[in-house]
């Protein structure tokens, strides 16, 4: 029997079934609104209840930011080592030319009582570091920024994969039932950014679309057609959708569509939305103090800063998984001037919210990850001692940090080698970050699954995967 042969039987089982197999998936769906989410998770008490991802999208120069190497100035303007470089791949804007190493054009200071180093363009991370778990041996497969982003996202390079945040809400459900379990907010940014932030980034891949992210407009009116129309009563919009979910049932009823069954909650999710979203998004009864606190750009609607707050305050409301997208960090060239306006646009809402969520009692139990989806090279792009020079695409090593939700703060995990090249103690794979994520949030890796055209799909995949032990508190 063909997959088209077969998926035609089983409609016309679903369609003729006088159990109402529809109807049964209806009420399966309905009972799982009423409790919030029907989770197949957690495996185990959870140390962290909910997560606010701030993607930091181009790779930051972990060279300039976080892995001080003081070494590297007796290098300057030198071949990197053959024995370091060791054939790795390159991309093809700097294969074939020579590798001049450039030492960090940042000053570095050791930070806190955890004496971790930060470079001097995160001055406000700074302050928190004694807060932060930085893990310096991050390590993924992808040289280019889509494969690299997507694996980072979704465990795997190519497109099609649900990301992190879908199986999260897959696995653990809905923490409030008037907002989307997964919400991701996008930079508005003072310039336009030539870097494509794709769908799929935060997409639900083959699981059911309910579990994908919701993204969020970056004006004003974050949701478009919140408000009813003129003329028309709430009553009346009521009545509309009642119509129209029973028109939806009937349809269910008759082929089992999984996806009907999620339009009618996407519907109703909306409904809810026209007051939830409009009083999210009212920051007037936020004291001065919090615009102080995240800085000037938070009164901007749509920037980093301001949806910093928004990721805050949908923390507040048991949002379980919050996705901020920052662009514009690949700097092969200026870096001196565009990695500096990056950090200004995200340095201090990034500490900003550390400090608002532990004032608030929330941090013990959120999780904050920063970073991006690979790091820099040591070698200069562009003449290496030009105020022009950047740095290209670079996968063996780079940097991000975490913060609460049951990971160690004061910790610095995993180091590199004299050039930041090659991880020299405890590589973290990216699948191995995905790991230790679930597992704070209660939910083993290997059996948070979701079978697939006759497979049993994870996030993690196939290859060997383990939880960072050593960075949870």
């Amino acid at each position: 029997m063909t997959d088209q042969t077969r998926q035609l039987a089983r409609r016309a089982f679903l369609g003729e079934s006088s159990v109402g197999l529809g109807a049964l998936a209806l009420g399966s769906l309905l009972e799982r609104d009423a409790r919030g989410g029907e989770p197949v998770a957690p495996h185990f008490a959870p140390k962290a209840k909910r997560v606010i991802f701030l993607t930091q999208s181009g790779g930051p120069s972990q060279i300039e930011l976080f892995d001080h190497k003081p070494d590297l100035a007796q290098w300057a303007g030198k071949e990197l080592p053959d024995s370091v470089r060791m054939g790795q791949r390159l991309t093809t804007m700097t294969a074939g030319k020579q590798q001049l190493v450039m030492p960090a054009v940042t000053r570095f200071a050791r930070c806190g009582e955890s004496g971790a180093t930060v470079g001097e363009w995160l001055p406000h991370t700074a302050r928190v570091a004694d807060d932060l778990c930085f893990v310096k041996s991050m390590v993924t497969d992808q040289i280019n920024h889509a494969p690299a982003m997507t694996k980072f996202l979704t465990g795997h390079q190519l497109p099609g994969r649900p990301s992190v945040g879908a199986w999260t809400s897959y696995g653990l459900g809905s923490g409030n039932r008037n907002l989307p379990d997964y919400l991701v907010l996008i930079s508005r940014m003072k310039r336009p950014s030539d870097q494509p932030l794709y769908d799929h980034y935060w997409g639900s891949g083959f699981l059911p679309s309910t579990y994908q992210g919701v993204k969020l407009r970056s004006a004003r009116e974050p949701v478009l057609y919140l408000r009813d129309p003129e003329g028309l009563p709430r009553r009346l919009r009521r009545d509309m959708l009642d119509g129209l979910a029973d028109l939806n049932r009937r349809r269910l009823d008759a082929t089992g569509d999984p996806e009907i069954a999620t339009r009618i909650e996407q519907y109703e999710m909306a409904f809810r939305m026209q007051t939830s979203i409009p009083e999210l998004n009212d920051l007037a009864d936020e004291p001065e103090s919090t615009f102080e606190l995240y800085g000037a750009d938070s009164r901007r609607p749509g920037s980093y800063a301001a949806n910093c707050i928004l990721a805050r305050r949908l923390a507040e409301r048991g949002v379980r998984f919050v996705q901020l997208f920052h662009p514009d960090w690949d700097h092969h060239s200026r870096l001196r001037s565009w990695c500096t306006a990056r950090c200004r646009d995200t340095d201090q809402a990034s500490a900003a919210l550390v400090q608002d969520l532990k004032q608030r009692g929330l941090l013990e139990d959120t999780l904050v990850v920063w970073g991006g989806e690979f790091g820099r090279g040591v070698a200069g792009q562009g003449d290496w001692k030009s105020p022009e020079a950047g740095r290209d695409h670079h996968p063996r090593c780079f940097t991000i940090w975490m913060a609460g939700g049951g990971v160690r703060p004061g910790t610095t995990f995993g180091a590199t080698d004299d050039f930041s090249y090659n991880v020299a103690e405890n590589p973290v794979h990216v699948r191995d970050l995905h790991a230790t994520l679930l597992h704070l949030l209660g939910m083993d890796h290997q059996r948070t699954t979701y079978r697939f055209q006759g497979l049993d799909f994870r996030l993690t995949g196939v290859e060997e995967a383990r939880v960072v032990n050593e960075v949870v508190a």
